[in-house]
């Protein structure tokens, strides 16, 4: 187990630089238009691609870093650079963490690199479980999943929402319920191959921010999968579900919050970019606008508001390796310290992102200054993959023990 520590160390400041010179020189300068197109940046994914960032090796790489805070430095640049493209570049990423929590190793070197594709021929991956009537209730999916035993297949049926890739996607990782008896613990993941038949892009949304990233409904029509894209294997899912039906401790991690878990801190590191680069623009801007004769920022009122935005940006992002470096070293996260970072770090980027639209002013209010972009993109962070609610009651179950509704 290697020691905490908040020096990164040469390998992870230089892969933090190389980033950072990408957001700066490619993804940035592209910011305002993908925002406006609404469509996914295939070139700047591609682009990345080319230079390895967009690459199963990149990601498995900061994944197993010792230090823990690989992903989140990455992930941190990236959303600095923009959102919006830093989803689009990234968002594969869920797929594969769904793959690595539940899947066998064997699963996991036949789709992790499928997910992503070449540098010739970019690919992406989607994770779907989110539905219309079941977002963060879990328990409620009614995605089914049926098991055709003389064929070896399984047959899903249902519809998903607000799939980042939804229908675009090579590869789509999808949970559904396989015992609807047993609530998420009757639920499962299924890998759906590039070609099946009967998955079909339903609406794409049009949303407030991070506009660069596709976010779709994903129907599912009689779509049938082999047996062996079950993640984690049928003997193994049929252990759990025996132990869940007899009511044992232990019945195994329902497969959509075993990938959440996983991947809360790195979203968390996604909001301490958008945060830190409104944060940037603001302090700039405080330096150089005049009013009264002199800066702003020698005025009390804005220069605190830029105390307070750069602390909260530091608390939250030591917030966010801590969680990192827990998870790398299997410490178990007794006080939800994952749902920490996310809750607190989303809830920073909407308030520091607010903070700098204020001390714009007017400028802060039109496209011709980056920060109300900024403010839209960072809506998102207190409401997906957990909104702040949800990671609250995560928390106050974890450090009570009690089962708070």
């Amino acid at each position: 187990m290697t020691t905490f520590s908040l020096d990164p160390g040469p390998d992870q400041i230089a892969v933090r630089d190389w980033l950072h010179g990408f957001a700066a020189d490619v993804i940035r300068p592209a910011a305002a238009e993908w925002d406006e197109r609404e469509e996914t940046p295939w070139p700047i994914i591609q682009e990345a691609a080319k230079l390895g960032i967009y690459s199963l090796d990149f990601y498995a790489q900061q994944f197993f870093d010792p230090s823990g805070v690989g992903i989140p430095i990455a992930m941190e640049e990236l959303f600095w650079g923009d959102a919006g493209i830093g989803l689009a570049i990234t968002g594969t990423t869920l797929a594969a963490v769904a793959v690595l929590a539940n899947g066998t190793d064997e699963q996991i070197g036949t789709w992790a690199p499928q997910m992503f594709g070449t540098p010739e021929d970019v690919k992406v991956a989607a994770f779907c479980s989110s539905e219309p009537d079941a977002g963060s209730d879990v328990s409620a999916l009614r995605t089914r999943a049926v098991y055709d035993e003389a064929k070896d297949e399984w047959v899903l049926n249902g519809t998903k929402t607000w799939a980042t890739n939804g229908g675009i996607a090579h590869v789509h990782v999808v949970v559904a319920t396989v015992d609807p008896e047993l609530g998420s613990r009757g639920q499962a993941s299924f890998v759906v191959p590039p070609g099946t038949k009967g998955l079909s892009q339903g609406q794409k949304f049009k949303k407030h921010g991070i506009r660069a990233s596709h976010t779709a409904e994903v129907v599912l029509d009689g779509v049938r999968v082999p047996g062996h894209c079950l993640l984690g294997g049928k003997e193994k899912l049929d252990a759990r579900l025996a132990r869940a039906r007899e009511g044992a401790k232990g019945g195994g991690r329902n497969a959509a919050m075993a990938t959440f878990e996983a991947s809360r801190p790195a979203v968390g590191a996604q909001a301490i970019g958008i945060a830190r680069a409104a944060y940037e623009v603001a302090l700039d801007y405080a330096r150089t606008r005049v009013q009264f004769g002199k800066p702003i920022i020698e005025n009390q009122g804005v220069a605190f508001q830029l105390a307070d935005m750069k602390t909260r940006i530091d608390a939250a992002r030591l917030l966010v390796w801590r969680a990192s470096w827990m998870a790398v070293n299997n410490q178990p996260f007794t006080s939800a310290e994952g749902s920490m970072s996310k809750l607190y770090a989303g809830e920073t980027a909407k308030f520091v992102t607010a903070q700098a639209m204020q001390i714009l002013g007017g400028n802060g209010y039109t496209r011709e200054y980056p920060v109300e972009r900024m403010h839209r993109d960072s809506a998102i962070y207190t409401v997906f993959e957990g909104t702040s609610e949800i990671q609250r009651l995560v928390i106050a179950r974890a450090i009570s023990g009690a089962p708070i509704r």
